[in-house]
């Protein structure tokens, strides 16, 4: 198997681990017998444990970022229902992966205090933001609207409510709370979209 296949082949692998069992658990070892490969793979491919949790960042960040984008606002009516459609497929993307969820909080608190990662939760969060920025710019052009804030600064309140839904419902695991909050959460979102200002040619046609 060449380098980089084994590589990917490690960091699936890693990330089984610590979905299951926590990133304390994701010693080479594990990751390994995780992998069935010998001990002696791990070394050939990667660098260090520390430089494959941030390939397993990056395999979950490109997952996450791939399904916001899988035609959400296909079948959106307006604004709101775009912006529930959206928060609400996110809910039930952390309820579908709840372990999976808990590891990135995990990883991102242990980049922060390992000098080696240190760069990595600024990446992470630079993703989330652009995923987020991509949706609302898509929304401007479907729904025929324009933001009223400048779309990175929306981002960064969309990523926050997200952060906040998860977190949430990883400790008390209640749905109808968190569909409260998604609720609360899109009618604050709806007061930042206006109607796109028709062009002179427009107004003329």
């Amino acid at each position: 198997m060449p380098a980089a296949e084994r590589r990917a082949a490690l960091a699936r692998a890693a990330l089984a681990v610590v979905d299951r069992d926590g990133v304390h658990a994701a010693t080479t070892r594990a990751i390994v017998a995780e992998a069935s490969m010998p001990l002696s793979s791990f070394h050939y491919a990667v660098p260090s444990r520390d430089e494959l949790l941030r390939d397993v960042v990056e395999l979950v960040v490109s997952d996450e970022s791939d399904a916001a984008l899988a035609g959400l606002l296909a079948d959106a009516v307006d604004v709101e229902d775009a912006i529930r459609r959206t928060l609400t497929a996110y809910l039930e993307h952390v309820r579908f992966a709840p372990g999976r969820e808990q590891a990135m909080f995990e990883l991102t608190q242990y980049a922060l205090r390992t000098p080696e990662l240190s760069d990595l939760p600024a990446e992470q969060y630079a993703r989330y933001h652009g995923t987020a920025e991509q949706l609302l710019t898509a929304a401007e052009t479907h729904l025929g609207i324009r933001w009223a804030v400048p779309v990175e600064h929306l981002a960064r309140l969309i990523v926050t409510i997200t952060d906040g839904v998860t977190l949430a419902w990883l400790a008390d695991r209640d749905d109808a709370s968190a569909r409260h909050t998604i609720d609360l959460a899109t009618a604050a979102l709806v007061g930042f979209a206006e109607p796109r200002t028709p062009t002179a040619r427009q107004e003329t046609t």
